[in-house]
C-alpha cells in the first residue's frame, strides 16, 4: 500500500513537472507570435500611426515582463529580442530620408549600444557606492565587470557612429562633429579607469581608489556626451543646439516598434556578458584562495 502511494506521488510530481516545463515554451510561443504580428504590421503599414506603434511596443513589453517573471529566463528572451532587432532592423520599413537613405537602419544598433553602455555604467556606480559603504570585494567585482562590458559597448557605439558618419558626412571622423570627439574622450576616461586598476597590485587599495574614480567618471561621461555637444552650433549630429535628438522625421513611427525593443535587447546582452564576467572572477578568486 505504501509503495503504491509512493508510486502515485512520484507520477503526480512527474506530471506536474512536465506541465511546468511546458509553461516557458507556451509563453515563448505567445511572445514570438506577438513579435511576429508587430513585425508583420510594420512591414505592411509604412504609415503606421504613432499611437499604434506605442500600443504594439507596450504589448511587447508587457509580454516580455510577464514571460521573464514566470519563467525567470531573461537571457533567452534577451536573445529573442536581439534576433527580432536584427531581422526586423534589416528587413522592416524605414523612412526614405535624404543623405541617410538605408543607413538609417544603423539606428537600431548605434543608439541602443550607447543606451546599454549608460545603463551598465550607472549600475557600476551603484555597486561602487555599495563597496565604499560595506567594503565587500564582491561589490567591486560587480562594478568592475559592468564597467568593462559597458566600455566594449561604448567602443561598438563609437565604431558604428564612425561608419555611419562616413556614409552620411563623407568622413569617419568629421572635423566639425564634436559629439564624436567628446564620445572618444568619454571612453578615454574609462580606459584610464582600467589602466588604474591594472597599476594597483593591492586588491583593497585597487577597489577603493577605482570605486571613487568610477563615481566621478559617470557624471563626467554624461557631461561629455549630452551637455557639452549641445553648446556647439557646428555639430552635425542630431540633438545639436538643444534640439531633440530624434524628431518625427528622423524616427518613423514604424521604427519605434523595433527601436525600443532594441534598447532592451542590447542592454540585456550586456548584462548577460557582465554576469558571466562576474561568475568567472568568482571562480578565479576561489581557486586562488
Amino acid at each position: 500500500m505504501k509503495s503504491a502511494l509512493n508510486i502515485s506521488q512520484s507520477e503526480t510530481a512527474t506530471a506536474t513537472k512536465k506541465e511546468t516545463s511546458f509553461l516557458p515554451i507556451l509563453l515563448g510561443l505567445l511572445f514570438a507570435a506577438g513579435f511576429a504580428a508587430s513585425t508583420w504590421y510594420t512591414f505592411l503599414s509604412p504609415e503606421l500611426e504613432k499611437r499604434t506603434s506605442y500600443m504594439l511596443f507596450l504589448a511587447e513589453l508587457i509580454g516580455f515582463a510577464f514571460a521573464v517573471v514566470k519563467t525567470k529566463s531573461w537571457k533567452s528572451f534577451g536573445v529573442g529580442l536581439a534576433l527580432y532587432t536584427v531581422i526586423a532592423g534589416f528587413m522592416g520599413h524605414v523612412p526614405r530620408q535624404d543623405i541617410l537613405n538605408e543607413t538609417i537602419r544603423n539606428l537600431y544598433f548605434h543608439v541602443p549600444m550607447w543606451f546599454g553602455m549608460i545603463i551598465m555604467m550607472f549600475v557600476s556606480v551603484i555597486y561602487s557606492i555599495k563597496y565604499l559603504r560595506k567594503g565587500e570585494l564582491q561589490h567591486d567585482n560587480v562594478a568592475n565587470s559592468f564597467v568593462e562590458t559597458a566600455t566594449i559597448f561604448g567602443l561598438l557605439g563609437l565604431s558604428t557612429g564612425m561608419i555611419w558618419a562616413n556614409y552620411t558626412w563623407g568622413h569617419f571622423f568629421p572635423a566639425k562633429e564634436v559629439k564624436l570627439k567628446f564620445a572618444a574622450i568619454a571612453l578615454l576616461v574609462y580606459f584610464a579607469y582600467l589602466i588604474l586598476r591594472g597599476a594597483l597590485p593591492d586588491d583593497i587599495k585597487k577597489a577603493r581608489i577605482s570605486a571613487i574614480y568610477n563615481i566621478f567618471a559617470f557624471p563626467a561621461m554624461i557631461t561629455l556626451l549630452y551637455i557639452l555637444p549641445r553648446m556647439f552650433k557646428d555639430s552635425l549630429h542630431p540633438g545639436a543646439e538643444g534640439n531633440p535628438a530624434f524628431s518625427d522625421m528622423d524616427l518613423d513611427n514604424t521604427m519605434r516598434v523595433v527601436f525600443y525593443p532594441a534598447i532592451i535587447a542590447w542592454t540585456l546582452m550586456g548584462v548577460w556578458v557582465a554576469s558571466l564576467k562576474i561568475r568567472i572572477r568568482n571562480v578565479q578568486i576561489r581557486l586562488w584562495d
